[in-house]
């Protein structure tokens, strides 16, 4: 199950977020992933105050985001970092580590995360390609919107062909860690919020105690 968030980042957000990679150094991105080869990018130099403030910014859209909480349900998630694509420069088809080094222990990748930066039209190729058996999804999102997949998924960026592709990438270890029941959970409280004062309360309120209930069960 997939979900794309419109709008995460604010405007006033994302001109900041633009600036902060303007000054700020970027180091070869096989830095976090030293034996595939197929990673072709660049990534932010994590030891700058720069790098401090765009992954703070990134952060706190996604603490005060309904949607990204309801689809990922997070215990906690990596550290946003921004990721650059040059012409030429790409990243092979992969699905992303089961678990991630950080500084306070494994983190695992239940959700992948890619909030995209720059205009659509500041670059050619570099689509994020999700594959779903034997098609593929191009993604190209409008700056400020989100796409989250499973960490399963196997996905690609494309060749960048002219122009700079700039996102910020995170993973979340989610209190639900099968996909299957965390999806059951967000469909049981989309249809919630959707009906909303169409249905009668007592209903709503059984509805509400089955999806709690199921949170209980399925939280990890």
């Amino acid at each position: 199950m997939f979900l794309e968030i419109k709008n995460l980042l604010t405007e006033t957000e994302i001109a900041r977020l633009r600036e902060l990679a303007a000054q700020m150094k970027f180091i070869d991105g096989r830095a976090s992933n030293t034996g595939f080869d197929l990673k072709q990018n660049l990534q932010a130099d994590t030891s700058t105050d720069a790098y401090a403030e765009s992954s703070r910014i990134v952060s706190d859209a996604f603490k005060r985001s309904r949607e990204f909480n309801d689809f990922s349900v997070p215990r906690r998630f990596a550290a946003p970092l921004l990721a650059r694509y040059e012409p030429g420069m790409k990243y092979g088809a992969h699905a992303d580590a089961a678990f991630l080094p950080l500084p306070e222990g494994p983190l695992r990748s239940d959700v992948s995360c890619t909030v995209f930066i720059s205009e659509p039209s500041e670059y050619e190729g570099g689509e994020l390609v999700i594959h779903m058996g034997v098609r593929a999804l191009p993604l190209k999102l409008a700056p400020g919107c989100a796409i989250l997949y499973p960490s399963t998924t196997l996905h690609e960026v494309a060749p960048v062909r002219s122009g700079q592709r700039l996102v910020s990438i995170t993973f979340i270890e989610s209190q639900i860690p099968d996909e299957s029941e965390r999806a059951a959970i967000f469909e049981l409280g989309e249809v919630s919020a959707l009906e909303g004062n169409n249905m009668n309360w007592v209903n709503r309120m059984r509805l509400e105690v089955v999806r709690q209930n199921l949170l209980r069960k399925f939280s990890r």
